[in-house]
């Protein structure tokens, strides 16, 4: 006890009890993905918090000399079930709720364990095991102190669970405006407790009643020919009557209120008031009819789409061991699951990030956890190792419909940093693959600033050519893109018959409400793809610099060099005429290998007139007080839920030329912190204005630019270059970046010292690889659903000459690769 009493008395002064401003690691090693279930468990340091797995609490206590940790270990163990149940395992309940990981919904944990926990002191570095319950004989002061920060550090919420938003839930609803304020008609209307009937129709399911007037109506049309005839949402047209509730959905619990203002299901707390005018004691219904809920997890389950990518009709083979490593899904982080599994099977990731793995472990600052390069480096090395590549049951035995199955890694910290401060990849909302793979390549570019860079794989120049048609003149551009974005033209269907036939069959059974037909889906071939990508645009409004006036131009997109890996979008989602997004039911045959030669850039052609090069005035002629913005591209931007302002900008800012440009402006920029600000034109002193500003750059604009690795001579350079405008600064020094001086650059994302930058002669840059325009199919991401903020992704990748699926955790290997259905394709390189 003597010793004890010595050994805790030495390290009291370190230990501290964690405060309410403390992120306590307690489930998670900061270099690996061990827990506290894991063989070693898990050592959380009494000072810093931080959690480490047992090969790597050595390491931290010889660099920071921090030498008490609190020891969990967890074992778990299957949760009892009842005894007198029939042998066999009994099957897995169907889902109720529209949401994953919480009671009733999807399961993606799916078994349930109870845990026997240990926990200990250990004091380093001669492993002093102390049991929490062995404190006894010290003094109380010291005691209490011990006892209360090991409490403390057991009872607070894990980082982890701070910084996760809840698990994705569909049913999270908001209180509707129209609750406390919902007028009600006098009109005696008195609704029976059962025997409803639509008034305009013969429907006896499905039937929904106004709160404002007592109507019963039935709902919509569902997709599939099921539901209603549409008569509520009509009667909300004549009247703009907004709340309506479901009957048969009424319990003393609640019911299913839709609001057609708000086009959502939402809460109404006066529910009880509002059914008791018309009669309807709420406390004595009961349920009769499916909710909403459960009526659109009926329908996922009939969309034939997710069972050809999830290849679900056949009986896959498991696959485990290095590089065949499944991924939690931490809430519909089934885009980034997918983006990753692609991304760390190219070597180039591979080399920057698992081969450097105890260079960049090293070098990680005082929390790792907040280190983009550490983070990404323990995702890498977690796929790649097979260290976590194990069946997910204890004891190796799994169900039929659990086959490949595996523990996998649960990326928190990971997903915690890169979407931090992103008002969307922050959320356990469901989120676009296409847009997390360019916020990712964003965030490498901000990190390798003077250092190997794996983007150089996708980074590629397009050539972009204006002719202006009435003058004949061209204008040759280049900028740097890591994504071809592939428009569908659907004109170009092979089965014309077949869709004009089945568009006729579902009009018919729309009139005469019967099933929907068995759906036909579009057959376009990829070389029309192509074709149309290749197509000249017309470009309406293009300021010509040879009439100094409005003209029209053709705008040609050529590649000016080949990556090593091609990144192809297919651009499935689409607007309709109400702008609402929809999604094209579309089947290409995407080729095994693919030469795209014919596309590449030829530069200036012999006969061929430059336009000059003058920058185009900041108003037009015909509009002195404001640019002339295309609002039809603002209106498509803001109705993919960006800032109003943000969109205006990014069409300023592109020159009108069209929403593809805006889009990209937009993922570029989406993470300054001005994004959402007005517009302010350079050298002005408000939105709109032009007033020449005389001020100086400010600090702010130069602290930003300074933040993203430059230095403060380049950003006053830039700032000064394009008159104080932040975002056309930062778009500026990237043009410029050759001209820059490339010893100043400071490296600050990734720790370096300018004289360590100087030391190293690292050109800064985008570098380009150039090489034939050949590729074979190496992986694609497929996605499930009507649009990019709901569903399902999963992606194949060929591996040893074989195709795996990778489906969260579920890795297999793939029968019937749906390769004609994706939406992102990468392609490598054929060597010459």
């Amino acid at each position: 006890m003597a010793e004890l009493s010595e050994a805790l008395l030495s390290v009291l002064p370190s230990i501290r009890v964690p405060k309410a401003g403390d992120r306590v690691h307690k489930d998670e090693c900061a270099f690996s993905f061990d827990t506290p279930e894991s063989d070693g468990g898990l050592y959380i340091c009494m000072n810093t918090f931080l959690g480490f797995g047992k090969q790597y609490v050595e390491k931290h206590y010889q660099k920071t000399g921090q030498r008490v940790y609190l020891h969990l270990k967890r074992t778990r163990k299957p949760k009892e079930e009842d005894t007198n149940s029939s042998a066999g395992d009994p099957p897995r309940k169907k889902p109720t709720r529209l949401a994953i990981g919480v009671e009733g919904g999807f399961d993606i944990t799916e078994e349930k364990f109870e845990y026997d926990e240990d926990v200990k002191i250990v004091i380093l570095p001669d492993h002093l095991d102390i049991p929490r319950d062995g404190l006894e004989g010290l003094p109380d002061m010291v005691k209490d102190r011990i006892a209360s920060a090991i409490e403390a550090i057991l009872t607070a919420d894990s980082a982890s669970r701070k910084q996760e938003v809840q698990a994705w839930d569909g049913e999270v609803r908001r209180v509707s405006k129209h609750a406390f304020s919902l007028h009600q008609l006098q009109n005696d209307v008195r609704i029976p407790p059962c025997g409803w009937k639509c008034s305009k129709c013969d429907m006896k399911e499905n039937l929904w009643l106004n709160m404002t007037d007592g109507a019963i109506l039935c709902g919509r049309r569902y997709f599939d020919g099921s539901g209603g005839n549409n008569h509520a949402v009509e009667h909300y047209r004549e009247t703009g009557y907004p709340l309506a509730v479901k009957l048969g959905t009424i319990t003393p619990d609640g019911a299913d209120v839709y609001s057609y203002d708000e086009d959502d299901m939402v809460l109404d707390p006066n529910l009880a008031e509002h059914l008791a005018h018309f009669g309807i004691d709420m406390l004595k219904m009961q349920k009769t009819d499916k909710t909403m809920t459960e009526l659109e997890i009926d329908m996922n389950q009939r969309i034939g789409e997710w069972e050809l990518i999830q290849e679900s009709g056949v009986q896959l083979k498991p696959l485990y061991g290095p590089g065949y490593t499944g991924i939690r899904n931490l809430g519909n982080s089934c885009y980034l699951n997918s983006v990753m599994q692609v991304l760390f099977s190219i070597p180039d990731f591979q080399r920057k990030y698992v081969d450097k793995l105890e260079k960049i472990f090293q070098s990680a600052p005082s929390d790792p956890t907040q280190d983009f390069s550490t983070q990404v480096a323990k995702l890498g090395h977690g796929l790649l190792s097979g260290e976590y590549s194990r069946p997910a049951s204890a004891d190796g035995e799994q169900q039929s419909d659990q086959k490949g199955m595996q523990n996998g890694i649960a990326p928190r910290m990971f997903k915690s940093l890169i979407g931090k401060g992103h008002p969307e990849f922050s959320t356990n909302r469901q989120q676009d693959a296409q847009e997390f793979f360019l916020h990712f390549i964003n965030m490498v570019e901000r990190n390798c600033r003077s250092s190997e860079n794996p983007n150089e794989v996708f980074r590629f120049l397009v050539e972009e050519k204006l002719k202006c048609l009435a003058t004949e003149k061209v204008k040759y551009t280049q900028r740097v893109d890591y994504i071809m974005q592939l428009p569908v033209p659907m004109d170009a269907a092979l089965n014309k018959d077949e869709l004009l036939e089945y568009e006729e069959k579902k009009r018919q059974a729309e009139e005469e409400k019967q099933p929907l037909p068995e759906l036909v889906r579009a057959k376009v071939p990829f070389s029309s793809c192509l074709e149309a990508y290749g197509a000249p645009e017309q470009v309406d409004d293009f300021w010509s610099t040879a009439l100094q006036a409005k003209s029209v131009a053709l705008k040609t997109t050529r590649f000016a060099s080949f990556p090593d890996y091609l990144v192809i979008q297919i651009k499935k989602f689409t607007f309709g005429l109400d702008w609402v997004p929809k999604k094209l039911d579309v089947s290409i045959e995407m080729p095994e290998e693919l030469d795209i030669s014919a596309l590449q850039g030829t530069g200036l052609q012999e006969g061929e007139e430059e336009m000059p090069d003058i920058a185009p005035p900041l108003v037009t002629p015909d509009e002195p007080k404001a640019p002339m913005l295309d609002e039809s591209v603002i209106i498509q931007l803001v109705e993919m839920g960006f800032p109003m302002d943000a969109c205006r900008k990014a069409v300023y800012y592109t020159g009108n030329s069209g929403v593809e440009a805006a889009m990209n402006w937009v993922m570029s920029h989406m993470d300054d912190p001005d994004f959402a600000n007005p517009l302010v034109l350079p050298g002005s002193s408000g939105p709109g204005s032009t007033i020449a500003c005389p001020d100086p750059p400010s600090e702010d604009s130069v602290a930003t630019i300074v933040s993203m690795g430059f230095s403060r001579d380049q950003a006053m350079k830039a700032l000064r270059a394009t008159n104080n405008s932040l975002e056309r600064a930062v778009d500026w020094i990237f043009s410029h970046i050759d001209d820059l001086d490339a010893e100043a650059a400071m490296d600050i994302s990734e720790g370096r010292s300018a004289a360590e930058s100087i030391s190293e002669s690292v050109p800064v840059g985008p570098k380009v690889r150039d090489g034939p325009g050949k590729y074979q199919l190496f992986a694609f991401i497929s996605h499930m659903g009507t649009s990019t903020m709901c569903g399902h992704y999963v992606c194949h990748i060929k591996k040893d000459g074989r195709w795996v699926i990778y489906n969260d955790q579920k890795v297999c290997a793939s029968e019937k690769p749906p390769k004609d259905l994706g939406y992102i394709y990468f392609y490598q390189r054929i060597p010459s």
